[in-house]
């Protein structure tokens, strides 16, 4: 019952609720990243959710769109501005997804949504991350985030969807409130973020 109808409407409940009692700091933010990447504030990426069903998922820009001689994006530790190092680092980048849980493409915890390319390379387990919704925050996130490895990463999605329910929920959720004091595993060592899934690491 929570897994296919209360967990959807606390979801919507909660965004709903975030979106408002955190409304201040989403403003000062959106202006912040206004001024640093020329009037873009907001990152909007093609994403796979439930079922590989694709959406836009929207987030805080981070990373300017410098180029280099030949006009190719410079890599994401030379892009990163000092605001949107800030903004990382707090895990603010993650608000304006709140967004995306009302509208029902992500939910509040679940795995990671990840870029659309890296849907062919999935084993038939690693594919079973897609049978729930993605979530802002989820299993993987609290017992590494992105220093673990890719495959550790996926078995721990799977792991959640095996065993979704209100109870590992709500651990989550706690858990995730440390990880953002503690800010362990916002980065792979020698990586701005996370090197790109090849199928093999």
């Amino acid at each position: 019952m929570y897994k296919h109808f209360f967990k959807r409407v606390f979801d919507f409940l909660a965004a709903l609720i975030g979106l408002i009692l955190l409304s201040p700091i989403f403003i000062f933010v959106v202006i912040g990243l206004f001024f640093a990447n020329q009037g873009k504030p907001f990152f909007f990426q093609a994403r796979p959710g439930k079922g590989e069903r694709i959406f836009k998922i929207v987030k805080f820009k981070t990373m300017n769109d410098k180029k280099d001689a030949n006009g190719n994006l410079l890599a994401d530790a030379e892009r990163l501005t000092p605001i949107g190092a800030f903004v990382r680092k707090t895990s603010l980048d993650e608000i304006p997804q709140l967004i995306n849980v009302l509208k029902g493409d992500m939910s509040l915890i679940g795995p990671r949504p990840l870029l659309p390319q890296y849907l062919a390379l999935y084993n038939a387990e690693q594919k079973r991350r897609h049978d729930v919704r993605p979530g802002i925050t989820g299993w993987a996130q609290v017992n590494g985030r992105n220093a673990i490895s890719w495959k550790k990463k996926f078995e721990l999605d799977v792991y959640y969807v095996d065993q979704l329910s209100f109870s590992l929920d709500v651990k989550i959720f706690f858990l995730t409130i440390k990880k953002v004091f503690v800010r362990e595993g916002i980065s792979q060592e020698g990586q701005a973020t996370v090197e790109a899934f090849n199928g093999k690491n």
